[in-house]
This record gives structure tokens, sequence and C-alpha cells, in this order.
């Protein structure tokens, strides 16, 4: 608005200078860009983002499955272990040394994080492991992948606003320092003596 603004105020005034209209023109350019060229960019990345997300959550769900492990014996634990598939991320977890059943068939035991208070020998849980029976992190959810998707477009329609912010006050700044050099060049044509009684002004 204030761009606009300018160049309503600079319009047919007399005393306008080039440089001041051509920085309104800048302004208003740069916040035209900002209006229409950022969220079309965001909205492109975004999509895009969605996209491959999306493909990526297909893949994860076709490639890792959900068995049952049954807790051989508790491991000692760390005072700061927390379970990484918690939805807050400061749940209790315990190190237990588990055994499962892959999706081949094939039988296998190792330590894993169990969210269970107290586990004890026996007890039973869900872990994610791939088709041989490797333990894997949880598949991503498409809730999940459309919000990176929402953020990742929202971050880059805010960074292209923030590069033409820079560009318009990288372009004003140059005209501004030519201005300040053409009055100084005035000023030594001018001479030293210009303001003197008698100079011959």
């Amino acid at each position: 608005m204030r761009a606009i603004r300018g160049l309503w105020r600079w319009r047919g005034n007399p005393v306008c200078r080039a440089s001041d209209l051509a920085e309104a023109w800048v302004a208003l350019t740069a916040l035209l860009l900002i209006l229409s060229l950022a969220p079309l960019v965001g909205v492109l990345v975004g999509g895009a983002a969605q996209h491959a997300l999306e493909r990526s959550v297909r893949e994860q769900h076709e490639t890792r499955h959900r068995v049952t492990a049954t807790v051989v014996r508790a491991l000692e634990r760390s005072p700061l272990t927390v379970d990484p598939e918690a939805a807050t991320g400061v749940e209790p977890s315990h190190r237990v040394l588990a055994d499962w059943t892959a999706p081949d068939g094939s039988r296998h035991e190792g330590p894993v994080m169990v969210g269970i208070d107290d586990p004890g020998s026996g007890d039973r849980f869900a872990i994610w492991t791939d088709a041989r029976g490797r333990t894997v992190a949880r598949p991503l959810d498409s809730e999940t992948a459309t919000t990176h998707a929402v953020l990742a477009g929202i971050g880059t329609a805010v960074v292209v606003a923030a590069l033409v912010e820079a560009v318009r006050r990288t372009v004003v700044w140059r005209m501004v320092h030519r201005r300040y050099a053409r009055l100084e060049r005035e000023w030594d044509r001018a001479g030293p003596d210009w303001g003197r009684t008698g100079a011959g002004s």
C-alpha cells in the first residue's frame, strides 16, 4: 500500500525526481511479486513435496510390517531413555531383549525399546520390521506427510518473499547510493567557495 500511495503522491508532482518515481515502482513491483509469486511457488513446492511424501508413505507401508514381539528379559535402562515412537517423546521407555518372528517366517532376537511400564518376561508388544525381520522405524502416515508438505510450502513462500524484499532493498540502496554520488559530484562542481560572500554567486 505504501508503494501505491508513493506512486500516487509523486504523480504530477513538480518536485518529483526520476529516482523517487523509480523507487516507488520498484516497491510496487516487489509488493506484487510477494503477493503473487511467493504464494504460487509455495503451492508448487508444497504440492511436489506432498506427492513425494505420499509416494514414500506408500512405499514404507508396503515394505514395513507390524509384528508382535515377546520380552525375553529386561536390560539395563538409561535414565535419559525415551521412546522415539511415543507421541510426546517423553513417555518412559525400557530397553529389553525380545524375540519375534519376521514376515518371512524367520526368528529373531535382539534389544529393542518398549513403552511398557515395568516390562517382564513374556510381555508382548508390537514392533515394526522389514520383510527380513530387521527392526525399522514406524512408517510415515498420511497426516504427517501432509503436515510436512504444508510446512514446506509455507517455508518456501516465506523464503521467496524474503528474497524479493532483499532484492528490493538492494536495488533501492544502489539507487540511493547513486543519488548521493551525483549530489557529491554536483557539490564538487560548485567549488569550495560556493557559500562565501563575493565568490561570484
